[in-house]
């Protein structure tokens, strides 16, 4: 009888963990996107982007959002498609491409004998999403390359409305902080060169 029912109990519990497991949520891959663009014409100036920091409860795959302040919600079935990191410096470096007309923008690490014109880096202090909105917050430098002179260095506060709470919307949002970022490099850059 003692054989019989740990024969029973063993089959309840796989039976419960195979359960367990077909119940899973299905995973979700987002990914950030550059604004469209038109194949860049010239290739001054050249431009140079990155690294890009983020916080480390950022560095994950999972999408993370702060929901009131002190409370971050970790997704359980939405993922980044590739580090948040390397996808915020593909999508400035794409942005600041088709925004500056210029094929010359190349990502972080660069050949130090063919520096770039202009150098750009960020420091994400936070990146978060709420019921109403996502915001950024970043520290960020644009310099030259050849001295290290500074050109621009800024602490950017932005805002952007979701358009619901889906990891979709949240994803998008982030993807338009960053080319209302990339807009400001873009005019700074202007400003220097003299276009």
């Amino acid at each position: 009888m003692n054989t019989t029912y740990r024969t029973f109990a063993c089959i309840i519990c796989c039976c419960a963990l195979l359960t367990a497991c077909g119940n899973s949520p299905p995973h979700n891959y987002y990914l950030l996107s550059a604004t469209p663009a038109q194949a860049a014409r010239g290739d001054t100036p050249t431009l140079g982007v990155g690294p890009v920091a983020v916080p480390e409860y950022l560095a994950r795959e999972n999408l993370v959002h702060n929901r009131d302040g002190n409370t971050l919600r970790v997704s359980d079935s939405d993922y980044w498609a590739e580090p948040l990191a390397h996808g915020m410096a593909r999508v400035m470096a794409l942005n600041l491409a088709a925004l500056l007309d210029t094929q010359g923008v190349r990502l972080y690490p660069w050949h130090s004998g063919r520096a770039p014109d202009y150098g750009f880096r960020m420091t994400v202090l936070s990146m978060d999403a709420d019921a109403t909105q996502a915001s950024l917050v970043a520290e960020w430098l644009l310099y030259r390359p050849a001295d290290n002179s500074v050109v621009a260095r800024r602490m950017e506060q932005l805002r952007q409305p979701l358009q619901d709470n889906s990891a979709a919307a949240i994803a998008a949002a982030y993807s338009e902080l960053l080319l209302q970022l990339s807009r400001t490099v873009a005019a700074d850059i202007r400003a220097d060169s003299g276009d």
